[in-house]
């Protein structure tokens, strides 16, 4: 224990999470580590749940994390009913019930952006801050797990921080983290981060003298269910995407070893990575929000040099290597504030290329990836828009179809938009690929349905836009046939099934 909590004034902070929890009262707004689901608290909140279930006491939270974190947290709490209004990405089944049902009040937002907004208080005051660390240094200040996301800001700005010491989550994480934080407005100065492997700040989040109110012992793994799972379709996508890099580096619009990537989380996002194993391209840098399973075999096989994030997100096989190797993986992994990691300075500087996931995709190149049918919630924007906006290269990928062929994923109109076409450069499915650069409207439309759309659907969006066309304007569109496609998906399935 005392290699773990170096700071010995704080023996007398050591209570149980029962204990702990009691601290959380009705009202209060409380922030949490995690991101995409690592490195979040689990005992706290587990008993703040188990607790108020048994009282039959109300109790409204307000929820800040970095992203989506596990059941114990955001399922357990939702569950409870005491998650009362939740920022700002999330992933669980009970929570997004709770918000697609309105009980939960729910706000969207890039993932960036949040940091900063809650140092301008945007959110009002953060009462706690629950914190899980592998370490508390001599001086007090907290060494992360497997993620970092907004936790920094949580220290600074909560006006005190319950510790959850994850005995399961290696000492030796020491020294993979890089903690900056910018400075607000007017004050801010260009971030001194040029290449994917600098280290700019502290391998600590700093913590005031006096904040930490309780430290609670634990060890318990992260409920992480990453699909790594690659099909046929998934690996069509990776070929079109690498084929197309090719390409790219023979028109010299790219460099041999690529710019630094960025990629989504899943099964998709892992197949693209891994189609990289077996390319040409070697000596390549990753800059992005989370470091899964695709990441850690391309280092190991030698392709990627340096691995830039916020979050560790390993299936259970790929975890327990991460631990056996973890000295060795040490000068190859970084990670940062998700304000840093997904920053747009950074971003535009490096030249990303952001390679992210799509609901649906419009004939125009728009993209929905949150809601189903434009209403129900799934996840959240997370990231995606801080990289397609900033990226050198925008690249949006899905397979053409979703429910065994039952819905088109590229339709006339999305019915939620997301991503605008300003932001889209490249649309990728098994089917093929469209390069939408330099395209009007129009042009766009044909390149869209001719190359990513299953054959199935080719001539009803054909006869759509045709019809539109007819009707003249520099983005054709009908309307009323546009909101009709939608509703022919929901004559079919229910909003449930979907």
């Amino acid at each position: 224990m005392k290699d773990r909590i170096r700071d010995k004034s704080l023996y007398k902070k050591i209570c149980t999470a029962d204990k702990a929890a009691v601290l959380i009262k009705d009202s209060m707004t409380v922030g949490c580590s995690g991101f995409t689901p690592s490195g979040y608290p689990k005992a706290v909140p587990t008993a703040l749940a188990e607790r108020i279930k048994c009282s039959g006491h109300d109790c409204n939270i307000t929820l800040l994390t970095g992203a989506s974190v596990g059941c114990e947290l955001d399922g357990k709490l939702a569950e409870a009913g005491i998650i009362k209004r939740r920022y700002p990405y999330q992933s669980d089944a009970n929570l997004r019930k709770g918000i697609n049902s309105g009980y939960t009040a729910y706000k969207d937002i890039h993932l960036s952006h949040f940091p900063q907004e809650i140092r301008y208080g945007y959110y009002g005051k953060i009462d706690y801050a629950i914190i899980e660390a592998a370490q508390i240094t001599r001086e007090g200040n907290i060494i992360p797990t497997t993620s970092v996301g907004i936790s920094p800001t949580l220290a600074s700005e909560a006006d005190q921080i319950i510790v959850e010491i994850n005995m399961n989550k290696p000492a030796e994480l020491e020294g993979y983290h890089d903690i900056y934080q910018p400075e607000d407005p007017p004050h801010r100065k260009p971030i001194p981060l040029q290449r994917v492997h600098d280290i700019i700040g502290n391998h600590y989040i700093e913590v005031a003298d006096g904040k930490i109110a309780a430290v609670v012992i634990t060890d318990q793994k992260d409920d992480i269910c990453l699909s790594v799972f690659q099909n046929e379709t998934s690996r069509y996508i990776a070929d079109n995407i690498i084929k197309f890099f090719s390409q790219e580096v023979k028109k010299n619009n790219l460099p041999k070893n690529l710019l630094p990537l960025q990629s989504g989380v899943g099964s998709i996002a892992n197949a693209v990575l891994s189609g990289l194993k077996d390319s040409s391209f070697n000596d390549l840098r990753f800059y992005s929000e989370v470091i899964q399973d695709a990441v850690f075999d391309l280092i190991d096989c030698g392709k990627i040099k340096i691995a830039s994030g916020t979050s560790i997100t390993l299936s259970p096989e790929a975890y327990r290597n991460f631990i056996e190797k973890i000295d060795y993986y040490k000068d190859k992994i970084i990670l940062r504030p998700q304000e840093i990691s997904n920053n747009p300075e950074i971003i535009r500087r490096l030249g990303s290329i952001a390679i992210n996931t799509a609901l649906e995709i419009d004939i125009y190149g728009n993209v929905n990836s949150t809601h189903l049918m434009g209403t129900n919630m799934v996840n959240g924007i997370g990231g995606s828009g801080d990289f397609t906006r900033n990226a050198y290269l925008s690249i949006f990928v899905t397979p053409s179809t979703a429910k065994d062929g039952d819905i088109s994923t590229i339709v006339p109109m999305v019915s939620h938009t997301d991503h605008t076409e300003h932001d889209v450069d490249l649309i990728v499915t098994e089917q093929g690929r469209a390069d939408l650069r330099g395209l009007s409207p129009r042009e766009r439309s044909l390149e869209i349905i001719n190359n990513c759309a299953h054959p199935d659907y080719r001539e009803k969006l054909k006869e759509y836009y045709n019809k539109a066309k007819r009707k003249g304007g520099h983005t054709p569109h009908n309307l009323e046939d546009a909101f009709s496609w939608h509703q022919r998906f929901l004559d079919k399935k229910t909003m449930h099934d979907i």
